[in-house]
């Protein structure tokens, strides 16, 4: 078995990072494609496989870091993480994106993004879960509101991409905002 399944939901399920070939050589390729990094504001990196591995050792301890993992093929999609987790306050910050250009716009952002915040809220007691989002990544923007995240500020023309200057948006969800159960697999 390639992956693991940790949080299971209708189409995808997320599996804790592994660190398995298949998977470096994806998330590598993935860093490294203006497709994806110029939405990540992260295209002025350089990610060679041996960054990716490292990364993957070391980020183990305060953050919770998983494989978008699609149900039916067992296929990387992408990848998503509760980063900056404060138990004190209950706030954690989340990160996303889908690398394979094929399993974009097929709603496995959105449910993704609920099974981690079922699992963030319910099983971390986390209180609030925040993001930032560029201004021009107009779908990431919609995916958001739809999983019930709200826009709480904006830091205006922060982030040069391609050129250019553009507003980062800082959006949040609170635990009294997020109603529903995700995790299929869950037993209580």
């Amino acid at each position: 078995m390639k992956y693991i399944k940790k949080l299971v939901g209708d189409k995808i399920y997320l599996s804790p990072k592994v660190n398995n070939e298949e998977a470096l050589e994806k998330l590598t390729i993935w860093f490294n494609d203006f497709d994806t990094t110029d939405y990540l504001g992260k295209s002025n990196r350089i990610v060679t496989y041996e960054d990716e591995r490292k990364y993957l050792e070391d980020n183990t301890n305060d953050e919770y870091l998983f494989f978008i993992v699609e149900n039916n093929t067992d296929n990387l999609i992408g990848t998503i993480g509760l980063h900056k987790i404060n138990h004190v306050h209950g706030t954690s910050t989340l990160g996303i994106f889908i690398g394979d250009q094929e399993a974009r716009n097929k709603g496995y952002g959105s449910e993704a993004i609920k099974l981690i915040l079922d699992y963030g809220f319910n099983y971390l007691n986390l209180n609030n879960i925040s993001l930032d989002v560029l201004e021009f990544n107009k779908r990431a923007i919609a995916c958001y509101k739809k999983c019930g995240f709200k826009e709480y500020g904006r830091r205006r023309k922060s982030n040069f991409t391609n050129g250019k200057y553009y507003d980062r948006i800082s959006m949040d969800i609170l635990k009294e905002e997020f109603k529903e159960s995700y995790i299929k697999n869950k037993n209580i």
